[in-house]
């Protein structure tokens, strides 16, 4: 019982989602698990019935289109940064946008790792599995740009063989990436929608399901997911295109003033009517 109430605590005082509150009872179970199983020091685990809190379905948020045309004029109109640095900046958001990669998959990426023809990169995923994403011209051609700057002979001495360099000319970290991102998202314009790195992600997998066409398994192969549910998140259909697909009945544009104002009256009233509403059969229940 006093799980619940500090699960209770949590959400009152805290303002704890569904979603951290089962973290946190997940640490317990695992805590007294190890208690029982590996230690020993107690026979039996009070947590094992715990109900684990429902998680909140959410759409996952991402940009639109034209935001992330936005976006990466933004970093191109960038003068305050030197132009390599540009470039990187913009190579790093290219791939994020079109590749739906990983933060920690972005930054791991070495200068071999890209094939010689440009046609894919090899990024290594969750549990260090690798796969092969296929680059789409718009990634070719960034990189066909930033790969002699990155390669140049006044890079020789580099002993890393990162593709993305801090400005200490070292492997650039996850915190520097996320720093870029909000930075150009500041100045695009779109703080307020509280995107993030992980935020490009989501945007490349709905734009490329939702306006690409792109089949949802294989969609699943480009984002490295193990499970197609994990997927499906992106399936989930705009706002826009529910009301666009209303519009579309073939009884839009029926006005009901009309329709009332050719019937006469007494058919409305029902009066002459010889069928009563009680004497027809009720089928609503069969649909």
């Amino acid at each position: 019982m006093y799980y619940w109430y500090f699960l209770l605590f949590c959400e009152k005082e805290f303002g704890n989602a569904s979603a951290a509150r089962a973290r946190k009872l997940s640490a317990i179970k695992g805590l007294y698990k190890y208690l029982v199983t590996k230690r020993g020091l107690i026979e039996n685990n009070p947590s094992v019935n715990i109900e684990t809190p429902k998680k909140r379905k959410s759409l996952p948020k991402h940009l639109t289109l034209e935001e992330s045309v936005l976006l990466l004029n933004t970093v191109g109109r960038d003068t305050e940064c030197k132009p390599e640095m540009r470039l990187r900046n913009y190579t790093m958001i290219t791939l994020f946008l079109n590749c739906g990669m990983r933060l920690s998959e972005l930054v791991g990426i070495n200068i071999g790792d890209i094939d010689k023809q440009l046609r894919s990169v090899r990024v290594v995923g969750k549990g260090d599995k690798e796969r092969i994403i296929y680059l789409n011209d718009a990634c070719k051609a960034v990189l066909s740009e930033y790969l002699p700057v990155r390669t140049a002979p006044d890079k020789k001495h580099i002993p890393t063989k990162a593709l993305f360099l801090s400005t200490r000319s070292t492997r650039i970290s996850n915190r520097a990436v996320q720093w870029t991102v909000e930075k150009y998202l500041k100045a695009a314009g779109l703080e307020y929608r509280h995107f993030s790195v992980h935020k490009l992600r989501h945007t490349a997998a709905t734009l490329m399901y939702q306006s690409g066409g792109v089949d949802v398994r294989v969609l699943k192969e480009i984002l490295g997911h193990e499970q197609l549910n994990t997927t499906q998140i992106y399936t989930h259909v705009a706002n826009s295109d529910i009301e666009k697909a209303m519009s579309r009945s073939p009884l839009a544009n029926v006005s009901p003033d009309d329709m009332l104002r050719s019937m006469p009256f007494d058919s409305i009233t029902g009066e002459d009517a010889s069928v009563g509403r009680d004497d027809v059969e009720d089928h609503d229940d069969e649909d």
